[in-house]
């Protein structure tokens, strides 16, 4: 090699890149599917945050207190739960709460559980069935309310026609307080048979078909496998369709509104019918407040309740 040769620059060396471990990349991509999974819960989380926790929040904050929307807001501890319990009519509303919720609820729930095993058979026009019996629930309740108001006229209604042409002599059922409560019973029962209807329908179609036909083989008549197979594998539906009707009968509104205005005499007045008149009409929002706090541990309680007798678990 002569000295006037160069030496040349060396090349550069490629170094390959160092794979992730496979527990980084794990663990990356668990990082990635939590924040994915936070952007989409965080539309439903600020909604039930904003219009569910803080007004739940404010009303056991404004309990307490003589809020009135015109008057200057006061602390008056629990003063505004004594005047509730020392409310004749609050507690005539708690009443007529409990015995709507007693008979629409396990009423609408047995007539429910018959149409679903009905129409869980292989019968023509069965799809024409449910949609007929499921119309109610979708339909607005002041709609359905109108139409009953005029099924209960007394002169002109379908009801006393029906009597009349069977020779009874029919009562102003909205009018009389021996039969107005009976008569809002009556359309919530109708009204609330659908929504159930269809979850035990579901319900019935997860169940085996096996174990009908070892029942069957067994020589267990159609009775003993609804009792024994049937009405078991009903239990999670049960406990679920029973909370959600408490909850529904403990809020009932919209038929009172409509129907009797919580008349007559307060033979129909219900729990929000009375907290709608302290907060709207009476604009004693604070005492509103501490009869929404009692109503919402009616409905806590009775949950509970339910829960236990139905036999709910945790692995339910």
């Amino acid at each position: 090699m002569t000295a006037s040769s160069e030496i040349s620059p060396a090349l550069p060396v490629e170094v390959p890149p160092v794979a992730p471990a496979p527990g980084r990349r794990r663990r990356q991509a668990s990082s990635v599917r939590t924040r994915v999974a936070w952007a989409m819960v965080a539309p439903a989380g600020l909604h039930a945050l904003f219009w569910i926790a803080l007004p739940v929040l404010a009303t056991f904050a404004l309990s307490v207190t003589n809020y009135s929307v015109l008057a200057p807001l006061r602390f008056v501890g629990l003063d505004n739960y004594t005047r509730s319990f020392g409310d004749p009519i609050f507690l005539t509303s708690i009443w007529h709460t409990v015995v709507y919720t007693f008979f629409t609820v396990p009423v609408a729930m047995a007539i429910a559980v018959f149409f679903a095993v009905l129409l869980n058979q292989q019968i023509r026009a069965r799809s024409w069935y449910r949609a007929a019996i499921f119309l109610p629930q979708v339909t607005a309740t002041v709609a359905v309310a109108m139409v009953w108001y005029q099924i209960y006229d007394p002169y002109s209604g379908l009801a006393n026609k029906l009597l009349a042409f069977l020779g009874i002599t029919g009562p102003a059922w909205l009018a009389d307080p021996n039969y107005a409560l009976p008569s809002v019973i009556v359309m919530g029962v109708w009204q609330g048979i659908g929504i159930k209807m269809i979850i035990y329908l579901a319900a019935l179609q997860n169940i085996p078909e096996e174990l009908y036909e070892a029942a069957e083989l067994d020589g267990a008549n159609a009775w003993q496998r609804f009792r024994q197979i049937t009405l078991p594998m009903l239990r999670p539906a049960t406990l679920f369709v029973g909370v959600v009707s408490i909850i529904g009968a403990f809020q009932a509104f919209d038929q009172v509104y409509v129907l009797t205005r919580g008349g007559p005499a307060n033979a129909t007045t219900m729990m929000t019918y009375e907290i709608y008149k302290n907060a709207f009409a009476t604009f004693q929002m604070g005492l509103a407040c501490a009869k929404s706090v009692v109503l919402f541990v009616f409905l806590f309680a009775l949950t509970m309740l339910n829960r236990k007798l139905s036999g709910g678990g945790e692995d339910e």
